[in-house]
């Protein structure tokens, strides 16, 4: 392979288009960064630090939800900032591949973790009786394990695809490394690559979706012949995963609709707010639903405050 096809360095373009409020952009970032590391430390800090709360399944896989919104978004922000700083906005191979990697592993991980925490509430409201019984704390584990381990099987096949295509470019029209962005760079048929997109697509992103339709038409059946208590209890402890499922999928498709488009096809603003959605807002989304829906992580973040008051006020 001519290793002239292999370039050393990428080169983030669509920076060319936002000069001059490359400040103001990089202030916005930093602020953004700022209070996605804030409410979900504070949150994971809350959970961990209590035995009765870390060792429930439902509690456990927040805290998966959270963390990978603390690694996902380490992809990308010190990043950004940077080149919001810089004139040049290069980006070694290396670098750039580990990028696509974090940032996709932390993208299939996101629908893999709402699958088990789906797995989760339909347990604990269909089978409510032998619910400790089927979410068993090794079982918990096991499928964390499992949601992780598939997520970075799949990166590590396509990252693999990827890197050993000859590119005929090193322009990408994005702020972040894409895998799409590079493929398309590829001198050669991309076949392969297709298929396994294909098929990683349907694994990780179809499969759990139809997976956690199903689990809450099943929960919504068992509502209806339920109290309006138990209703309003099961609503309760669902919500934060509705809106984190419903927001996570309409972020994601609307990226991956959106990366189908050769550059200038679209308003390049446009494009941009699309493709940063799915590692914004559900970052910051995911926190403030757990924090202020769930009874016992509000009392406990009350209780953090007031007890940072009272030692303020000594």
């Amino acid at each position: 392979m001519d290793n002239k096809t292999l370039p050393t360095y990428f080169y983030f373009t669509i920076f060319k288009s936002y000069e001059n409020g490359r400040p103001v952009y990089f202030l916005l970032t930093i602020l953004v960064y700022f209070l996605i590391v804030l409410f979900n430390v504070t949150i994971l800090l809350v959970v961990l630090k209590d035995k009765s709360l870390h060792e429930q399944p439902m509690y456990l896989l927040m805290c998966c939800l959270l963390f990978n919104s603390l690694y996902g978004s380490s992809a990308l922000f010190p990043r950004l900032s940077a080149d919001l700083l810089w004139t040049t906005h290069a980006i070694s191979r290396p670098a750039c591949f580990t990028q696509i990697f974090v940032i996709y592993t932390y993208g299939v991980s996101e629908y893999t973790v709402l699958t088990v925490m789906a797995y989760d509430r339909y347990a604990a409201i269909c089978a409510p009786l032998q619910y400790h019984t089927i979410m068993t704390q090794r079982k918990t584990f096991l499928l964390i394990f499992c949601a992780y381990s598939w997520s970075f099987f799949c990166l590590s096949v396509a990252i693999y695809l990827s890197s050993r295509l000859p590119l005929c470019g090193n322009r990408i029209p994005r702020v972040y490394c894409s895998n799409w962005s590079v493929v398309r760079l590829s001198c050669v048929s991309t076949v392969a690559n297709n298929i396994y997109g294909y098929f990683t697509s349907l694994t990780t992103l179809v499969m759990p979706v139809v997976f956690i339709l199903f689990t809450y038409i099943r929960i919504l059946i068992v509502c209806r012949k339920s109290t309006a208590e138990h209703r309003g209890k099961a609503l309760q402890t669902c919500l934060p995963h509705i809106v984190s499922f419903v927001t996570y999928s309409f972020a994601t498709f609307s990226d991956i609709a959106i990366s189908r488009y050769e550059p200038g096809e679209i308003i390049n603003t446009l494009a941009l707010v699309i493709s940063l959605e799915f590692i914004v807002i559900p970052p910051l989304l995911n926190p403030l639903m757990y924090g202020l829906n769930l009874p016992d992580i509000r009392r406990k973040i009350l209780s953090m405050m007031i007890s940072f008051k009272l030692g303020l006020s000594l």
